[in-house]
């Protein structure tokens, strides 16, 4: 909720604000009084709030904003709540890595500066990192946390401050709301709403933080050891693969031709050297979107996800005749991949698809290598493809569903490991593009991801019984568990207006459930907010009681239709829009594969009409 404008604490901010861009930002604001009050409100109607996994929002000056003053006082938080909860924390210290967005690189080492002065180590990655190098470098380092200033694939004028607990999996209850209790008790401590508290908090500079053993920059030792260990996880190359250079084959092989794209981000050095280690040498990069660059002067949106952001990397593709296009985010924590199909089209692979490519493959390996598929275990989020959960019980594996979000993915993979020494977690995804392959770390890596769909590639290349495409096997596993087809939609809505309508939504589709979409009758609702599932008689009453589900209280709504499909809403914890998930499922026995996407395309249609039509 938005309070009234106070201009005195406009002005206290701006004359404690440590970022003299910002200050100027305020100072011409304030000049601009009265046309610019309505963007003082929404600047100062709040604060910008430590959810998940901790901050992001709209680079600019005011507490709602992502900027150095209140990257000061979210490290301040950080650090006291380390300092109450965690013995031996100073010591351990806390990794800290920057991405290419404008602010990063101050951001980051105000966050070591802050942490240093309350005696915490700060380990600050001396250049650009992606941030499955941060994920992974606070376990491969002890460290007693991990800060990695980024905003992913948001747009440019977003930044972001996320934070990793000792485990090297993204914060969750009681730590987030732990940290964000801290910050505020700092904030009331130092001032009412934080103004002037940016002014009050110590921090040491670089060179006497160094001076003092509590600054301390990790070599090349980290990115050796990442990358060592992205080599560990990835399947072995085919057997006759192994001979040749850059991964061909008997003579005559042709090597397999890729294209790589890090949308402007800080994926590239290390991607290539992942790829290059794997034994993929015919790696074209897209050179305009190369080099880190926090404008993205090439795209829109710096989302691989999003209309247009591959047309370079497709141009090349064609250009070079590639077999496969793999595009990192700007952090380089999700893959998008583009497969040439055996008619030589290039065909983008959703998120669902690369998946369930991605967790066949590596639970095959796994039991081709002797674990056994009862003790092997993947985990996707609730809005992912039910397709998973069909192949894993083919291998006899386990599957878990979990909240939208790599924490949950990881940290539930973690806790189920601890339970069963015997077990394994093998892979780990969620449909927005995020990846993880086993254990190399305990996020998304879209590094490790991008390794293993290579190897994929190639191994396919080289089947017994030919030469198959990505796009032939994701068929043969269709005709395994059935034909799944997935969709998303999103609306923005930005600001204060733009939550109050999306909570709107919500309570509606929650407190007015539809009988039907799109044809089809609701048999269920699952309201992950209270934590229950109701099923529904063909007659629309209730059948029987209420059911409890094993998840932790969240605000997403998922309605099951007969014949398997589904629909899932939930507002983004990231960004100011709402999220529509479609899903069906057609048992393609005995027809032809091209007729049942067609019906399955149709009936996605539908639900999405159905949805649009209700909100």
């Amino acid at each position: 909720m938005s309070t009234p404008l106070d201009l005195a604490a406009v002005r206290a901010w701006r004359d404690c604000d440590p970022d003299p861009e910002t200050r100027a930002e305020l100072t011409e604001l304030l000049a601009a009084l009265p046309a610019s009050r309505a963007e003082l409100e929404e600047r100062f109607g709040g604060r910008l709030a430590f959810g998940t996994a901790g901050l992001r929002g709209r680079l600019g000056a005011g507490p709602r904003c992502m900027n150095r003053a209140v990257v000061r006082q979210t490290a301040a938080g950080l650090g006291d709540y380390l300092l109450a909860t965690c013995p031996g924390a100073a010591e351990r210290g806390v990794l800290i890595g920057y991405d290419g967005r404008h602010g990063s690189r101050e951001m980051a080492s105000d966050t070591a500066g802050v942490l240093a002065a309350r005696g915490i180590r700060a380990l600050l990655i001396d250049r650009t990192a992606p941030t499955p190098l941060v994920a992974f470098g606070v376990v491969h380092l002890g460290a007693i946390a991990g800060v990695m200033v980024t905003a992913s694939h948001n747009p440019p004028q977003d930044n972001g401050f996320k934070v990793y607990w000792g485990n090297g999996a993204q914060i969750i209850p009681p730590h987030d709301r732990g940290i964000a209790a801290a910050i505020e008790a700092d904030l009331e401590r130092l001032g009412e709403a934080g103004i002037g508290n940016a002014a009050a908090i110590p921090l040491l500079e670089a060179a006497e933080a160094r001076a003092s053993g509590l600054w301390e920059t990790p070599g090349d030792e980290l990115e050796a050891a990442y990358l060592a260990a992205v080599a560990a996880a990835a399947p072995p190359a085919p057997a006759r693969a192994r001979g040749g250079a850059g991964g061909a084959g008997a003579p005559g092989e042709a090597e397999l031709v890729l294209v790589y794209t890090p949308l402007h981000g800080v994926g590239k050095r290390l991607a290539l050297r992942a790829l290059a280690d794997a034994g993929f040498s015919a790696v074209r990069v897209v050179a305009e979107q190369a080099e880190p660059d926090g404008d993205f002067p090439t795209l829109s949106y710096p989302n691989p996800e999003e209309p247009g952001a591959l047309d370079l990397a497709l141009s090349l593709a064609e250009t070079v005749n590639a077999d496969l296009v793999l595009a990192n985010d700007p952090d380089a924590d999700r893959l998008a991949v583009v497969a040439r199909a055996a008619d030589g089209v290039l065909v983008a692979l959703d998120g669902n698809q690369i998946g369930i490519l991605l967790g066949d493959f590596l639970l095959a390996e796994a039991i081709a290598g002797g674990q056994a598929g009862a003790h092997c275990l993947v985990v996707s989020s609730v809005v992912s493809s039910a397709m998973l959960a069909r192949v894993a019980a083919a291998y006899g594996a386990q599957h878990e569903s979990v909240l939208t979000g790599f924490k949950w993915i990881c940290n539930r993979a973690l806790e189920r490991e601890a339970e069963d020494p015997e077990l394994r977690f093998i892979f780990g995804y969620e449909e927005a593009l995020g990846y993880s392959v086993g254990t190399t770390c305990r996020d998304k890596d879209g590094i490790g991801a991008a390794v293993t769909m290579a190897r994929l590639a190639e191994r396919l290349r080289q089947a017994p019984d030919g030469p198959l495409t990505l796009l032939d096997r994701l068929d043969q596993l269709y005709r395994e568990h059935g034909l799944h087809a997935s969709r998303q939609k999103s609306m923005v809505l930005p600001g204060a207006d733009g939550a109050t309508r999306i909570a709107a939504m919500m309570e509606a589709l929650r407190d007015s459930p539809p009988a039907t979409l799109g044809g089809r009758r609701v048999v269920a609702i699952n309201d992950l907010l209270t934590g229950t599932r109701r099923r529904f008689e063909d007659d629309g009453n209730v059948a029987g009681g209420e059911e409890r589900l094993h998840f932790p209280s969240s605000n997403v709504l998922r309605y099951e239709l007969e014949g398997g499909a589904t629909v899932t809403a939930r507002p983004s914890g990231t960004e100011p829009k709402i999220k529509f998930y479609f899903e069906v499922r057609i048992d393609p026995a005995g027809r032809d594969l091209a007729a049942v996407r067609a019906e399955a395309t149709l009936e996605l249609e539908k639900l999405v009409l159905a949805i649009e039509g209700r909100v």
